[in-house]
């Protein structure tokens, strides 16, 4: 990750090293005390990029402090990996319950199965220590920035996971996370142009108006959003270093709005841009992934219902700290 200095472990995992991110509780201790209590991480999926430019993924995006992004990995796998499995769990109890027997009966398949162990002990003794729900990390080009991304074909409702998140935490049920600052749940990727935008959004829209139709009001308000997080500067400078280039160019923010806007006017023909008190939010992230290919940018999308992001100062998803100034160092926004 950039800004930080990875080590090879003998299991193939990064580690950082006891110089590099050291937390409260570290300062003063020996060296065999601090190597005991090295952050192990999964190692980057360098494959990642190719992957995401053929096919759509999901996953989450999550912003973090600058030089701290080593201890955010190892806090964002803890806190997805419990409500995944919370969230496997409730796709498994959708089923009706055989009498007091500890058994249920599967609507869908048939099949009998044992009641799963849901209990706050048992996800806590699973969290962290299970790294096997698919998740893999994806090196970005910027700092205070994590990606995670599930394998093509797998469908988790990230916006779900997120909602749930943040009940947990508005109902102080969990603790605020100290390094984990915004999770913005992805819902499908593409490349960020005018042929394939449209057609991620469409499908997003098509499925949220499914669900959620006869919660809306008339007409439907909704927005658009579009981070570049300064990707642009980082452009300016690729193409002054390579005078050849000229695709390289990001979709413009105005046309992002005007293509995303007509997508969803066209699905919800009652539906109105409010940027003030919208009911759902298309969100669009770009994604600053190392290895994509020069003139190519990727983003993430996502359609937000109105309890997941806040409209000021800017269209954003909603935080999970109170306050992002009072962590330690500068938070990428």
């Amino acid at each position: 990750m950039a800004g930080e200095r990875e080590t090879k472990s003998g299991n193939g995992n990064a580690e950082t090293g006891s110089s590099v991110d050291k937390d409260e509780g570290e300062i003063g201790m020996k060296p065999w005390e601090q190597h005991s209590t090295v952050i192990s991480i999964p190692r980057f999926d360098y494959n990642a990029p190719s992957s995401i430019l053929r096919q759509s993924h999901l996953g989450f995006l999550i912003t973090c402090p600058i030089k701290r992004e080593k201890s955010a990995t190892k806090e964002a796998f803890c806190i997805l990996e419990k409500y995944i499995l919370n969230s496997d769990a409730k796709r498994r109890r959708i089923c009706t319950v055989n009498g007091d027997s500890e058994s249920i009966e599967c609507k869908d398949s048939g099949c009998k199965n044992e009641m799963p162990d849901t209990s706050l002990e048992k996800i806590k003794s699973d969290t962290c220590s299970e790294k096997n729900h698919d998740l893999s990390l994806v090196k970005l080009t910027r700092n205070g920035l994590l990606l995670f991304m599930f394998p093509c074909g797998k469908s988790p409702p990230v916006v779900n996971i997120l909602f749930d998140i943040v009940q947990s935490l508005d109902s102080q049920r969990s603790t605020m996370p100290r390094w984990c600052n915004r999770i913005f749940p992805i819902q499908g990727t593409c490349v960020l142009d005018e042929k394939e935008l449209p057609s991620i959004v469409s499908k997003l829209v098509n499925g949220f108006m499914i669900d959620n139709r006869n919660k809306l009001g008339q007409p439907v308000k909704f927005a658009v959003g579009y981070n570049k997080r300064g990707i642009e500067e980082c452009e300016m400078k690729n193409t002054k270093g390579n005078n050849n280039d000229n695709s390289s160019a990001l979709m413009h923010r105005n046309t992002c709005f005007s293509v995303v806007a007509a997508i969803v006017k066209d699905i919800v023909p009652n539906s109105v841009v409010d940027l003030k008190y919208p009911e759902f939010a298309v969100l669009i992230e770009l994604l600053p992934i190392s290895g994509i290919p020069g003139g190519l940018s990727v983003g993430g999308v996502s359609i937000l219902p109105k309890e997941l992001f806040r409209t000021k100062p800017r269209l954003t998803v909603k935080s999970l700290v109170v306050d992002t100034k009072a962590k330690d160092g500068k938070t990428s926004e």
